[in-house]
Parts: C-alpha cells; sequence; structure tokens
C-alpha cells in the first residue's frame, strides 16, 4: 500500500521500491501490546525529513508516528551498519547507470571542519580553521559519490583520516582503487609510502593538487569532493554536528547521499 507524500522529503512511489528492495530481512519489528507493526516507509520518510530540515527528534511531525521509534530505528541501523552498506549499493548502482563499473579506479579526500552543537566530548579545536568542533573526513569518487565516511574531533590530523578512510574502504576485500587526489595538508613522503603500499595489495598512487593562484580556482579533480561537500550542507542537519555520537554524524551523512542517490535512480525532477 502506497504511501500518501505529505512533505517534499517524502519518498515517492517510485523511490520507496529502490531502497525498499536493499533492506536486509528482519529489520522491521512487528508491533507489541495491540500496536500495529511499523511501517517502514513512514519511518524512514521520518529520518529523511530530520535530515533535510534539521529538526530535533522530538520535534517530528506526528504524521511519521512516535519519534522514539524513528530514532530507534535510525540508532540501530547505525549501530549495524545498515546505511554504510545501503549507500554502497546505491552508488553502484548510479555509477552502472551512468555506464561505469561498479567500483571506482580514482577518487579524492578531503576533510571539513564543522562547529558543534552539542557537549558531547568528541571534539577538538582546528587551529588552521579556528574552529572548535569535529571534522568530516570523506573519501569519493570522480562523481562525488561518497563511499567512506569518518567523523572525528576537529584536532585530527587530514593524513591519520586519509589512512583510516582507505583501511575502512578496503576493509571487506580488493577494490579497484588506484588513484587519489588531495590538497596539501595530505603532503608528506611517509604518507605516500604506505598508500602506495597499503595493505600490500593496492598500490595507490597519491597526488597533491597545490593551488598555485590565491582566491577561487577549480582544482584538477578535487573540486569534486568539494561539491559532495555541498550536496551534505544542502540538508540542514549538517549545517552544524548535531549529533552526540560521532557515528550517528557519520550515518546523518549516508543517509543525505541515499536520498540523493534515490532521487537520481528514480529520475525524479530537481536538482541533485
Amino acid at each position: 500500500m502506497s504511501t500518501p507524500v505529505q512533505y517534499p522529503t517524502d519518498l515517492t512511489d517510485a523511490q520507496w521500491p529502490i531502497l525498499e528492495a536493499l533492506w536486509p530481512p528482519g529489520k522491521w519489528r512487528p508491533g507489541g501490546r495491540g500496536r500495529p507493526p511499523c511501517e517502514g516507509r513512514t519511518i524512514v520518510n521520518g529520518i529523511l525529513y530530520v535530515t533535510k530540515t534539521g529538526c530535533q527528534w522530538r520535534m517530528l511531525p506526528k504524521e511519521f508516528g512516535c519519534w522514539q521509534t524513528v530514532y530507534g530505528y535510525f540508532n540501530r541501523w547505525s549501530q549495524q551498519g545498515v546505511w554504510q552498506q545501503m549507500m554502497v549499493a546505491l552508488n553502484q548502482q548510479e555509477r552502472q547507470r551512468q555506464g561505469r563499473q561498479p567500483t571506482p579506479s580514482a577518487g579524492s579526500v578531503d576533510s571539513q571542519s564543522i562547529k558543534t552543537a552539542t557537549q558531547g566530548t568528541d571534539k577538538g579545536y582546528d587551529g588552521g580553521k579556528k574552529i572548535n568542533g569535529r571534522k568530516r573526513h570523506l573519501l569519493v569518487d570522480t562523481l562525488g559519490l561518497l563511499w567512506s565516511v569518518w567523523v572525528t574531533p576537529a584536532d585530527r590530523g587530514e593524513r591519520e583520516g586519509l589512512m583510516v578512510l582507505l583501511w575502512a574502504y578496503f576493509a571487506d576485500g580488493v577494490k579497484r582503487l588506484r588513484k587519489l587526489w588531495v590538497d596539501q595538508g595530505y603532503d608528506g613522503e611517509a604518507l605516500k609510502a604506505w598508500v602506495a603500499a597499503v595493505k600490500q595489495t593496492h598500490k595507490i598512487d597519491l597526488e597533491v593538487v597545490e593551488r598555485e593562484d590565491p582566491g577561487f580556482v577549480l582544482l584538477k579533480w578535487r573540486w569534486v569532493v568539494e561539491r559532495t561537500f555541498a550536496w551534505l550542507l544542502n540538508y540542514r542537519r549538517h549545517s552544524k554536528d548535531y549529533e552526540v555520537l560521532p557515528r550517528n554524524s557519520e550515518a546523518l551523512i549516508q543517509i543525505a547521499m541515499i536520498h540523493l542517490l534515490v532521487k537520481r535512480l528514480a529520475a525524479v525532477p530537481g536538482k541533485f
């Protein structure tokens, strides 16, 4: 039974089957104590509403059901890595739709320091950007699709972020990735040597793209990851880091990308 669209963030009848097909079995709990079972599409619509509007979980409109239930599913799937799995599956579908291999051979890594809006302890001070908060480390392909994300205190270095992103990306097996473009924050012979021999099975070429002129300049290939950050900031939940747990910050970034990919794959008119 289809759910009528009541909010702009709600999944359409064309979008919902794409996500529904990716859900592992047994993710929806049956109702208890006389309550009806949860309607999966409504739960996901509630999570998307929070991600896009940036509202507090407690302020979630009643049309999406009990906010504790919606948040409970979000948090559980964050713990289980469901959002990451779904994002990767949609990435592969989108790449194939564009006539490419399912996994990338080249990409870019960058980080973004962002202020926090909670009293969480997982934050630090980025002296370069003069921001007290957290840092988002992203690994994207040449289309700007996100493959790996790590959220840390803002005082963590870019080089450590790159190493963790690559370890996470290669954790489930051999991949095609052989080329990475980065900025000057990732320079250093020791890091290049580590990347070139990561796991002794992946020979990756790390190219530092230097900025030659002051002001706004489109940097070779690196502009793609900057565009991905811009996509994320179109979701108000990412204007700051509002999450107590960095794990949930990562999950909400993955959810924003999932929403963008579903709109593409369902060929819904509108800006991506």
